[in-house]
């Protein structure tokens, strides 16, 4: 932007990963994003799919526009795939996240003492805060306030989600196959 300066930053990774997600709810790989630091945390300002590059190059010494398309030449062999509708083509099976309540028998064991294998569910992802934890190990621990992204037998992933859930409207949910 004209008069403006550049300078280096260790970016907090709590305006890190906002950055990121921000971009990613737009569906963009490479953005620029505007962060204002607030007591509360980082607030989005701006999100720009095609932001100037002059300032990160001058302070980097990288060229942008080269390691943008270098991303994307390496990211060509990994398209875009809906995920949840890839896993849920054979009946009975879905992709579901499960939040790990304080009194949940999953809260605080391992992958492998949860026994979630046994009931034909896989733990694709575990999310924990702003961190992701990928193809979990069986040693990995769950903890409460975990999220679970797990892929398996549609019947066991609803026994896993607590009795008195409430829907979004306030009410308890109703109970599977009641009307």
């Amino acid at each position: 932007h004209r008069g403006g300066s550049v300078e280096p930053v260790d970016l907090d990774p709590e305006y890190e990963s906002a950055a990121i997600r921000a971009a990613q709810v737009l569906g963009l790989r490479a953005a620029g994003v505007d962060l204002l630091e607030t007591g509360a945390g980082p607030q989005i300002l701006e999100v720009n799919s095609s932001p100037g590059l002059k300032g990160i190059e001058q302070i980097t010494g990288v060229d942008i526009a080269a390691a943008i398309i270098a991303h994307i030449e390496e990211q060509a062999a990994f398209p875009d795939v809906d995920i949840r509708q890839r896993l849920t083509l054979k009946s009975g099976y879905a992709v579901a996240e499960l939040t790990v309540a304080s009194n949940s028998p999953l809260a605080n064991t391992t992958v492998s003492a949860a026994q979630l294998k046994d009931r034909d569910i896989l733990v694709l992802n575990i999310l924990r805060g702003s961190i992701a934890i990928p193809n979990p190990r069986g040693s990995q621990n769950i903890l409460p306030g975990d999220i679970l992204v797990c892929y398996g037998s549609t019947q066991s992933l609803k026994e896993l989600i607590p009795a008195g859930r409430k829907s979004r409207a306030g009410k308890p949910a109703p109970a599977p196959g009641a009307k």
